[in-house]
């Protein structure tokens, strides 16, 4: 046989390097296109369906720039509506203003400030009539949302001139709540910073206070400000029904290509791999669960979650994020009242003039018994356009009647629904059961019932002593409504429903946190925490007890706990009360409700200890903390602190509160409260 590398004559041919090059590349694209190509069409594309979800995840059309100002002007629109929301409040509110501009035949968008240049306002003069609209919450103490940082920046670094707002007109509305010191900081400093960049208030500024009922306030102000343009832009015609954002798509996709609970991407409880955040939380195990209460009526869990070989790290005061999950017994009677298959597999995807600035309202395509398990809020109080929207789907006279009352404009419509929702605290499926004729399609009830949110709990460890877990230390309120029904919180009792189960996975991340211990652990810190309010202090206590057990010098650690009594709710009380033996910490407690003795609450205690704390505050430059009920405690503690200030300190009013003023201002008084 002849050597395939020799000629016929016998001469060996020689081959050269690019030969050699070629060869390889050729037998590359034979092994690729009978192997991988066959794997792939084996595998099977993606069906129809995954390019009507994708096609429109652009946010600007095609040969369109990312100028707002550009698409309004394409668009012929004339309002220009920016959310801060970090709840997802916000956003729902403008998004429902612009139905309501659209109904009236006005062209309007819905934008994110984050994805948007503030700097662009200027050009809102070359759109006649235009108009900006921005609905802004505050967060915590006067903080912007994580969505309106970047606006927060460009206000506070940006001056009348270079802003150039002249010839523009605006308004506002913030959501904020008042047992907080700075209320609705956010809405004030826009409303403030635009007029003082040249621009013209188009209306009021409108302020929800989520203490009380915000989605009234909402409604008051939105009435006003609606009638406001029909005036300045002279609507005389009949407004337009209802305008639906998305329209359903029913398919049948491979299993792997369908959500199960997944905030962002298909499969990654599967595929678990760093880094963990917001859109990719990890699947923590529990391995510990347990009660710490020992008597009475209330509870208060302790659950541990792993986090080995996660690269989560956390600091003492940060928070877990955990994404909870629905009753699944309200989620299967929500599906037999929709009379729907709640394995149907089904996409809501943005209609082709929708207004909506998202392609799907949630991850899709996913099951019914997925978006009402994992993705849409079914426990909250219904808000006031879902509730608008059901009406055409009465067919008793009377029920028609009864949602007309309830979202009637004026005071009698607010009064209307505070006694048929509020009151009788009736979510979706009480609204559904309350009127036998009601039968809406799902479709709409998924478009307008809003997300469901994330819980955010204080660590109550630190990763010092634990390095795998998180601890996490939460109380459950059940409570019966006027229907007779039994309510609770959705996480806490998702959570509580975990007990006993071997193996429960919970999906988390971590959140940094403005609580934060002092650079120096020399330095002495306060802390008052009454009930769940020690949680993050457990986690300080416990990294100044493991730096002071490594030889580092460590400041007094001074704790302020309260409950009801000693044998019964006193939160991990043999522990704190080892570290108090040890010398690492100086433990107060206060206990309310002992038998035979008067209530003694933590002010008291802080005002036994003034000398020592004003000791500790203007001698020692010692941190002051605290943490748990905004609308009360707080409040009182900050106004014995003010005492205690003007009492050992010798100070007046003026000067006291100068002085806590500028504790706050170095970090040195932090408050992390909730309402």
């Amino acid at each position: 046989m002849a050597d395939p590398e020799s000629s016929p004559s016998g001469q060996v041919i020689p081959i050269g390097i690019w030969d050699v090059l070629l060869l390889v590349a050729f037998t590359g694209f034979v092994c690729y296109y009978f192997l991988l190509r066959k794997k792939k069409e084996e595998d099977g594309d993606l069906p129809d369906f995954s390019f009507k979800v994708r096609q429109r995840l652009s946010s600007v059309d095609d040969g369109e720039t990312g100028s707002f100002i550009d698409r309004m002007k394409r668009k012929d629109y004339k309002v220009a509506i920016f959310f801060g929301s970090q709840t997802g409040t916000g956003e729902d509110y403008g998004g429902r203003i612009l139905k309501d501009l659209r109904r009236m035949r006005i062209g309007c968008t819905l934008l994110d400030p984050e994805e948007h240049e503030m700097s662009e306002l200027s050009r809102l003069q070359e759109i006649e009539n235009s108009l900006v609209l921005f609905i802004v919450a505050t967060y915590g103490e006067g903080d912007p949302t994580d969505n309106a940082r970047t606006l927060f920046d460009w206000l506070g670094e940006t001056d009348a001139e270079t802003a150039n707002l002249t010839g523009t007109r605006f308004a506002v509305f913030g959501l904020g709540n008042k047992t907080y010191e700075h209320y609705n900081f956010m809405g004030r400093l826009v409303d403030k910073k635009l007029e003082e960049f040249g621009s013209e208030r188009f209306f009021r500024l409108g302020e929800g206070d989520d203490d009380r009922n915000i989605e009234q306030d909402f409604l008051m102000w939105r009435e006003q400000f609606l009638e406001h343009v029909r005036e300045q832009y002279d609507i005389t015609a009949e407004t337009l029904g209802q305008i639906r954002e998305f329209e359903i798509d029913v398919h049948d996709p491979p299993p792997s290509a369908v959500f199960t609970g997944e905030p962002f991407k298909i499969n990654s409880y599967k595929t678990q791999k760093p880094i963990f955040k917001a859109k990719n939380p990890f699947l923590s195990q529990i391995r510990d669960h347990k009660e710490l209460h020992s008597a009475g009526d209330r509870s208060c869990m302790h659950v541990e979650l792993d986090i080995t070989d996660t690269r989560l790290k956390y600091s003492p005061g940060d928070h877990v994020a955990i994404l909870p999950v629905n009753n699944s017994d309200m989620v299967e009677e929500i599906g037999q009242r929709l009379a729907i298959n709640m394995d149907t597999v089904m996409s809501l995807i943005a209609t082709e003039d929708s207004p909506s600035h998202k392609t799907n309202p949630f991850p899709c395509p996913c099951s019914y018994r997925t978006a009402f398990q994992h993705y849409v809020d079914i426990a909250s109080f219904p808000r006031t356009n879902l509730l608008e929207s059901l009406v055409e789907y009465c067919s008793d006279d009377g029920d028609k009647q009864r949602l007309r009352e309830v979202t009637a404009p004026g005071e009698a419509g607010r009064n209307a629904y505070n006694d048929f929702i509020c009151v009788n605290g009736r979510n979706l499926l009480d609204v559904l059961n309350a009127l036998p004729s009601l039968k809406p399609p799902v479709d709409l009830i998924l478009e307008l019932l809003p997300r469901l949110q994330v819980r955010y709990y204080s660590i109550s460890s630190s990763l010092k002593m634990h390095p795998d877990r998180i601890h996490v230390t939460a109380s459950t309120h059940d409570y019966i409504t006027q229907t007779g029904r039994r309510g609770s919180g959705v996480c806490t009792s998702w959570l509580e429903s975990l007990r006993g189960n071997d193996g429960a996975r919970v999906p988390i991340y971590i959140r940094k946190s403005t609580l934060r211990m002092p650079m120096k652990p020399i330095i002495p810190i306060i802390m008052v925490g009454p009930g769940t309010g020690l949680a993050p202090f457990r986690g300080f206590v416990q990294e100044r007890h493991h730096m002071k057990e490594s030889g580092k010098g460590v400041g007094e650690t001074r704790l302020y706990f309260g409950c009801r009594r000693k044998s019964e709710d006193f939160l991990y009380r043999e522990e704190l009360e080892s570290y108090e033996a040890s010398g690492a910490l100086v433990l107060r407690a206060a206990f309310s409700r002992e038998p035979d003795q008067p209530k003694v609450y933590v002010t008291h205690l802080l005002r036994e200890d003034g000398a020592q704390i004003w000791s500790l505050l203007s001698q020692e430059n010692a941190h002051f903390y605290v943490c748990g009920d905004a609308k009360h405690m707080a409040k009182d503690v900050h106004s014995v602190l003010l005492e205690l200030t003007r009492e050992h300190g010798g100070k007046t009013v003026e000067q006291a509160e100068a002085f806590i003023k500028q504790m706050k201002t170095l970090g040195r008084y932090v408050v992390d409260a909730w309402s």
